[in-house]
Order: C-alpha cells, then sequence, then structure tokens
C-alpha cells in the first residue's frame, strides 16, 4: 500500500492465499517466481523489487529470549538465496527485515514514531543498486503497552505481535498501523505500516531522478 502511495503500480507474491491484498496478486513462492520473472525476462517490466523474507531465524525474539530458554524451532533463512536471485534480476530492490540478526545491511531503519504512528515497528532495510540518507530517529515518547518479562507497562504505543499479555487488539493495529484492507490477525501481525514503504518508494523516486539528471 504504501508503494501505491507513492506512485507505483503493485504486484505481490505470497505463498499464501491472501484474498484481501488489495493489488494484483499472485500466489507462488517468491523465490520460485522471482526466478521464473528473471528466466522469461518478463522482470524487465518491473522497476523496483521489495522482499520481506520469513524473518523467524533472525528476529530478536527468535535469538534472543526464545534461544536462551530453548523455546521454538529451527527456522529456515532464505536471504542468502534471495540475494543472488535479486541481484541477477539487475533491479533495485529492498530487502525487509525485523532489527534483530538477520544477515543484510541495515542500510535504513525506520521507527513508527519517525510517521507519528502507534506502533514502533522497528525494521531494518537493505538497499541493492541504490541509495539514499538515514532519517531521523526521534526520541520514543514512552513504553510499548503490555506485559513484558513479567512487568505492565503502559505507554502510547501498542504491542502489534502475538496475543496475551496486554497485546493490541485487531482494530488496535489496524488504527495504529494505517491498515483497513485486512483484519486478520496473522496478517497485521506480519505487516509493516504502509508509512515506511511509501517513504522508501518516494525516497527511491528522488534517488532515481538525481540519477537521471
Amino acid at each position: 500500500m504504501g508503494y501505491h502511495l507513492a506512485g507505483f503500480e503493485v504486484d505481490g507474491i505470497d505463498i499464501t492465499h491472501r484474498p484481501r491484498y488489495p493489488f494484483t496478486f499472485h500466489r507462488a513462492d517468491a523465490l520460485t517466481h522471482l526466478a521464473h520473472l528473471i528466466t522469461t525476462g518478463d522482470i524487465a517490466r518491473y522497476t523496483l523489487v521489495h522482499a520481506s523474507p520469513p524473518c523467524q531465524d533472525g528476529c530478536a525474539l527468535t535469538v534472543g529470549t526464545n534461544r536462551s530458554r530453548g523455546w521454538g524451532r529451527d527456522h529456515v533463512q532464505l536471504i542468502p538465496e534471495l540475494r543472488t536471485l535479486l541481484d541477477a534480476t539487475g533491479l533495485p530492490y529492498v530487502i525487509e527485515q525485523p532489527n534483530g540478526k538477520a544477515p543484510i545491511r541495515a542500510d535504513v531503519r525506520l521507527c513508527g514514531e519517525a510517521f507519528g504512528l502507534g506502533v514502533l515497528r522497528h525494521r531494518s532495510f537493505e538497499l541493492g543498486r541504490w541509495a539514499t540518507a538515514q532519517p531521523a530517529h526521534p526520541r520514543h515518547r514512552g513504553y510499548v503497552r503490555g506485559h513484558r518479562h513479567g512487568v505492565y507497562r503502559d505507554g502510547p504505543y501498542v504491542a502489534a505481535y502475538g496475543s496475551g499479555g496486554g497485546k493490541a487488539t485487531v482494530p488496535e493495529m489496524q488504527t495504529a498501523m494505517g491498515i483497513t484492507w485486512t483484519d486478520v490477525r496473522e496478517e497485521l501481525t506480519e505487516a509493516i505500516p504502509p508509512a515506511f514503504t511509501r517513504w522508501i518508494g518516494h525516497a527511491f523516486t528522488t534517488a532515481r531522478q538525481e540519477i537521471l539528471a
């Protein structure tokens, strides 16, 4: 949605059926679909590729609390294979991941507070074949509401992940992130705010125009 608001025509790919997705949608394995676009030459129709691979292997919760306590399970790390395909496209690209230990460059880090949102939702973005300056990271106004390590804190932000322990309700997540097209909890907990990708879309367009000039 953010890229759409920044003026792009958007195609989406997911291995899971997403009937609420508001743009052209391809149900497929993303790596297989991307390889097909490269092989057939159809990738030339595109201007920019944004990839959000499964993040569980490198997210802060997995590498922190869960792993230290022996919780959870092993997760597949797709980023090296994905990056090889993205390089093969010849296109500028973006790889998005949570701020954990995922093997990406944090060329840009974004926070919901920079956009006046009701979530922090820190995310890192690796930029391939283009660059932009890191925006300022505003000081947080308080805590994320909910329980953490047995302590409950109130605050101006909601926790848009999981359930229980003071986590956000579906309407709260929709409002906090600016997402109206789905009310599916799983989709909301995996989403990033459209404000993030709208900012990236505008930054990419500006960088491209500067190169062409």
